[in-house]
């Protein structure tokens, strides 16, 4: 019985894997470009998550900073801290909602990017990151979802992908939505779509490498 659930949750990941990557690809593949222009003019990426997402955040820094899968160059990259274990982080209803902002403010220049990961696109210390680097005139790069938080008032009213965080994005920003319920299953694809962005930017900047299996 526990072998078959196991078992289960590698096809649901797989499956979702198969369903959104040509859905993905292309604001994947834009996130990239806004990162390599980024750091290719002397700019940085601020990076932070709502909740678990938060170790996301860090381990996109780490490979960044430090090395992807190839030797290369340091690249500017700084994961904002937040608290990993706050049950309401990923809501509406987070403990402290200006946590990133004011990292944002303090760290923050014109020409920068902030890359933000909420699995329910309604976290409201993600939201006012975005704000914040709005006015400080970077490009968000937004890893959303529309998971459900588990708190009765986390998202009155709101339907769709992205949440509220998806409806402050510029035009000029990218999102990157999984549409899907399940956290679990929505982590997933960011870790994936993060390892692309690593991928992409380095294909850029070292070239072409055949990605093996």
């Amino acid at each position: 019985m526990l072998e078959q659930r196991i078992q289960q949750h590698f096809i649901d990941s797989a499956d979702l894997k198969y369903q959104t990557g040509p859905v993905l690809s292309k604001p994947i593949s834009q996130a990239m470009q806004a990162l390599l222009a980024c750091v290719t003019s002397g700019g940085k990426v601020l990076a932070c998550g709502a909740g678990v997402s938060g170790l996301l955040a860090a381990q996109f820094a780490s490979n960044f900073v430090g090395r992807f899968e190839r030797e290369r160059p340091e690249l500017g990259a700084i994961a904002l801290p937040g608290d990993t274990t706050d049950p309401a982080a990923d809501s509406p209803q987070a403990a402290d909602a200006d946590r990133f902002a004011r990292q944002v403010r303090a760290l923050g220049q014109a020409g920068d990017v902030l890359l933000v990961l909420s699995a329910s696109g309604q976290s409201s210390a993600v939201l006012a990151a975005v704000l914040s680097a709005h006015e400080r005139d970077m490009t968000v790069v937004a890893l959303l979802g529309n998971a459900a938080t588990g708190l009765a008032t986390a998202a009155p009213g709101v339907g769709g992908t992205g949440g509220a965080i998806g409806r402050a994005l510029r035009e000029t920003d990218v999102q990157i939505s999984v549409p899907h319920e399940r956290a679990a299953r929505i982590h997933e694809i960011h870790l994936l779509a993060l390892h692309c962005l690593c991928d992409g930017v380095d294909a850029q900047l070292l070239g072409e490498q055949e990605v093996s299996s």
